[in-house]
């Protein structure tokens, strides 16, 4: 099914004039970074993803969720992009046009040599002021070898030079809008692209879910690539059942190959 699926889309990809990308945690998940559905491990089992990821949490007990996040930039330097990044960075040179979109708050896009990547849940290597929202210039800096491993995880945060309060992380926490620039640009890119890859993603994370959507009722062709069975969402797409580092490789090479 899937080598009849490819075979039906790779001239609709060797046509596109814009091709929009929007990838979810399963294009990261094969390069081994965990999802928010996964349990927390070593020092943080005792924690719920979902209870460290709120504007309260940091309020609450900022030196451990800065913790935490530091935890996982520490994580991430071990990682590398997979054949699904490294086939998108490629894919970027063989169309007129590619708008890459992400809900991933890793780097590895970026590390494959994909450029101009919307983050739409924003980026753990931009950290920034919890009140006037500067950059915070050094993070290069942070000393990652001694996150987590004192005090069950805390690490009290950096403070902004310019107002002296605390640095959070740059992401988008739950209870929290998307950045609006970036959502704006999705939504424009994918209104006026004429075909559009999901990948790796669930569908259900409003509203950044509508992205697909917004692409289809504009006309445009959706192709679908997730390793879980499709269960309705984005009833007209077409749908490929596998993993991204699989099935894009393959995808790619069948097109412009």
């Amino acid at each position: 099914m899937n080598e009849e699926a490819i075979e039906h889309c790779s001239p609709v990809l060797r046509q596109a004039q814009h091709l929009v990308v929007f990838t979810g945690a399963g294009v990261s998940a094969e390069s081994g970074i965990p999802t928010f559905r996964d349990a927390l491990t070593g020092l943080w089992a005792l924690h719920d993803p979902m209870d460290l990821a709120t504007p309260a949490a940091f309020e609450r007990d900022p030196a451990l969720v800065w913790g935490w996040y530091e935890s996982r930039r520490l994580q991430l330097q071990g990682k590398e992009p997979n054949p699904a990044h490294h086939a998108l960075a490629n894919l970027a040179s063989q169309v007129p046009r590619l708008t890459l979109i992400t809900q991933n708050v890793d780097d590895l896009h970026e590390r494959a040599g994909s450029t101009g990547v919307i983050h739409l849940h924003g980026d753990l290597q931009s950290p920034r002021c919890s009140v006037c929202a500067a950059p915070y210039a050094a993070a290069a800096e942070l000393d990652l070898a001694t996150t987590a491993q004192a005090d069950g995880g805390r690490m009290t945060p950096p403070h902004c030079s310019q107002c002296n309060s605390p640095i959070r992380p740059g992401v988008v926490w739950f209870g929290e809008s998307l950045p609006e620039h970036a959502l704006q640009s999705a939504f424009e890119a994918a209104g006026r692209c004429d075909l559009l890859l999901s990948v790796g993603t669930s569908g259900v994370v409003q509203p950044a879910a509508l992205i697909p959507d917004v692409a289809a009722q504009q006309g445009a062709y959706v192709i679908h690539i997730n390793p879980e069975p499709n269960h309705g969402q984005y009833p007209e797409a077409t749908h490929i059942q596998g993993r991204a580092g699989q099935i894009l490789p393959e995808l790619v090479a069948r097109a412009f190959g």
